[in-house]
């Protein structure tokens, strides 16, 4: 626990807290450029030639970076052999990955690149968007830079605190968070995520502490049928589905609570 709150105080010290003053959904795409196009990706993804494959130097996982015939949508992707099960205490899934994505769209969060399942060399693996013209987060610390709009920064960074939290994102890490140009946040690495546990990294009343209105209304009404019709047989850990509802029940609480205490207004923002 004292790691998650440290890379939350990380993440926060750079910019200081500021209400945002920006519309809910006027991010600018930047590197994102799968918004408005997810399906024509995700077929892309799925079918488009693979030309070769390389080993990345980062991630636990040994994901490998395929590169793909010029002249298509995307030059690569990242590549998850993991089939799903319990390896050194820690549950993981190819699963997963393809599952963070699903939720992202539901959400509307825009912050998954397009993840797919295809098989590769006979195996079944996730395909995920290569992003281009990104850094690491933890590379944007170390040169001290900061966000232009520091409002614009914090209600990026709490919506993907909730989404950790949401799916059980044990493994989030500043490695895991790319910022583009525009300096939007992008997620990747979620093939943790999405087990039985009930823990969540980023506590809501110490950590949080504001969310905008639309996320949080879209979490509140996340529909079960709705998941278990997207995600249903991604999820594959026992009891996987209802501990996801469980995590969504509490951060929901746990916002209401907070609101009770310190006021709508300082919770619930724009």
């Amino acid at each position: 626990m004292r790691l998650w709150l440290w890379l939350a105080a990380s993440f926060l010290v750079s910019v200081p807290q500021v209400i945002p003053q920006q519309p809910a959904d006027s991010t600018p795409v930047g590197s994102k450029i799968w918004i408005g196009r997810h399906a024509e990706f995700e077929e892309f993804l799925r079918t488009a030639t693979i030309e070769r494959t390389e080993a990345t130097p980062v991630g636990i996982n040994s994901p490998r970076h395929a590169y793909f015939a010029s002249g298509g949508l995307a030059r690569g992707a990242a590549i998850k052999r993991l089939p799903p099960g319990r390896v050194g205490g820690f549950f993981e899934s190819y699963k997963s990955e393809i599952a963070a994505y699903k939720l992202d769209r539901l959400l509307q969060l825009d912050m998954v690149p397009p993840t797919v399942e295809r098989r590769v060399n006979g195996e079944a693996v996730s395909v995920q968007l290569w992003v281009e013209g990104t850094r690491m987060w933890k590379d944007v610390q170390r040169s001290k830079e900061r966000a232009p709009d520091a409002a614009a920064w914090n209600r990026q960074l709490h919506r993907v605190q909730v989404f950790d939290d949401l799916v059980g994102n044990i493994d989030e890490n500043a490695g895991n968070l790319l910022v583009d140009r525009e300096w939007n946040l992008i997620k990747i690495d979620h093939s943790r995520a999405f087990s039985d546990t009930l823990a969540q990294p980023f506590d809501v009343e110490r950590t949080i502490r504001q969310i905008d209105r639309a996320f949080f209304d879209r979490i509140a009404s996340l529909d079960p049928q709705a998941v278990r019709r997207e995600l249903g047989d991604l999820l594959t850990e026992n009891n996987a589905f209802r501990a996801l509802f469980a995590r969504r029940d509490e951060i929901v609480k746990a916002f209401e609570r907070l609101a009770r205490k310190n006021g709508d207004a300082s919770v619930f923002v724009p």
